[in-house]
């Protein structure tokens, strides 16, 4: 049995969604929450596929919100809270680097769902992240920010490389 992931991926998804909130009332950042929470999730499993690697990152610490702060622009002194602050030690920047690449490419997002789907996370059961890889209309206008890759890029571009090289592996011999 792997040992969770939900810290991050709570933290890691509260984080997206607080950086590129939605905008239009509940059912808007509900959406918008489940399409954050959907990347972070396929991130999480690609980064950490092994019980090991899961057991790794609990022991150590995913690193925390601070870099991914100060790239975004988000103010030190607005997380001066205790609860604010104990949240944001679980978010994982490699994990959100890689959440705003499948939200910003949704060929890039089918490539790495079908990637997790054989991975030691699956249960059997076939798991669908349809609001990520195929949002409508209504997931694309709630989410406008948080898919916007122009507004994404800042962080997309921190770990981008890794996750194409985690996808494609042999793309980089072929040069």
């Amino acid at each position: 049995m792997l040992t969770d992931l939900s810290p991050l991926i709570a933290a890691t998804t509260q984080w997206l969604t607080h950086s590129y909130p939605a905008y239009g009332g509940a059912l808007a950042a509900a959406l918008s929450e489940v399409q954050a929470r959907q990347a972070v999730t396929v991130a999480a499993w690609l980064r950490y596929p092994t019980p090991t690697d899961v057991a790794l990152v609990q022991m150590a610490g995913p690193g925390g919100s601070a870099g991914l702060d100060w790239i975004t622009g988000a103010d030190a002194t607005a997380h001066d809270d205790a609860d604010d602050f104990a949240w944001r030690t679980w978010v994982d920047e490699v994990v959100a680097s890689w959440a705003a690449c499948l939200l910003s490419d949704a060929e890039l997002a089918r490539l790495a769902v079908a990637a997790i789907a054989e991975g030691a996370h699956s249960t059997g059961v076939p798991i669908e992240f349809r609001r990520l890889v195929s949002p409508d209309a209504r997931d694309r206008q709630a989410a406008a920010l948080l898919r916007h890759p122009d507004l994404l890029a800042p962080v997309a571009v921190l770990h981008g490389t890794a996750l194409h090289d985690h996808l494609d592996p042999g793309q980089a011999l072929i040069a």
